[in-house]
């Protein structure tokens, strides 16, 4: 942890402690907005199954497969890493969740978020779709700032998780994309068609 971190650190905790009146809702994010990213997932899937474009479709299928990848890359990065919770290193900062004992860098919240971020992008790279790309992106910051926010993770933690989540999922693509479509393809000529074709 460097002292930029930790000061960024204690300005976000003083902030937190500022603004009362969003402890809850940013607990609640932090915390249940997982969720609300496997619904962009879904959202993701049905949006490209209306464009009869295996390419897409595939991107689409790829997005929560590339999501699982990450954050399975993340657990013994950040068992090396071994990185403290910010409560368990300072002393009398506000935190809104609770305490877990697991490794604080990277923050897995973020890197879930980086991951669906970059999958949502690939999918949906045309302009019909741009709000859904930026809908995800700018949830994935918010979550980044809410796990700091609740005094859970470091800015670095965070930062570092979009970076991990939305590297694996692009690489991943980079990797699985031809197989993938040729995969998507060939459901196509089979009676799980609906599930891929609007």
């Amino acid at each position: 942890m460097s002292s930029v971190d930790q000061s960024w650190y204690l300005t976000i905790n003083r902030f937190a402690r500022a603004t009362p009146w969003l402890h809850e809702a940013f607990r609640l994010f932090a915390v249940y907005g997982v969720a609300l990213f496997a619904l962009l997932l879904l959202g993701s899937w049905w949006l490209a199954r209306g464009h009869r474009n295996a390419d897409r479709m595939a991107a689409s299928l790829w997005a929560p497969l590339g999501t699982l990848l990450a954050v399975g890359v993340n657990q013994p990065l950040g068992r090396w890493v071994g990185e403290r919770r910010p409560y368990d290193a300072l002393h009398h900062v506000l935190v809104l969740v609770p305490h877990t004992t697991d490794f604080s860098f990277p923050s897995d919240h973020a890197v879930m978020a980086g991951a669906v971020a970059a999958g949502v992008l690939l999918a949906h790279r045309q302009l019909a779709h741009r709000w859904l790309v930026l809908l995800t992106a700018v949830l994935a910051l918010l979550m980044a700032f809410a796990r700091v926010y609740v005094g859970a993770h470091y800015p670095f933690d965070v930062i570092a998780g979009l970076v991990v989540g939305a590297l694996v999922t692009v690489i991943g693509w980079v990797v699985v994309r031809h197989p993938l479509r040729l995969v998507v393809q060939a459901l196509c000529r089979t009676r799980l068609r609906p599930l891929l074709v609007g």
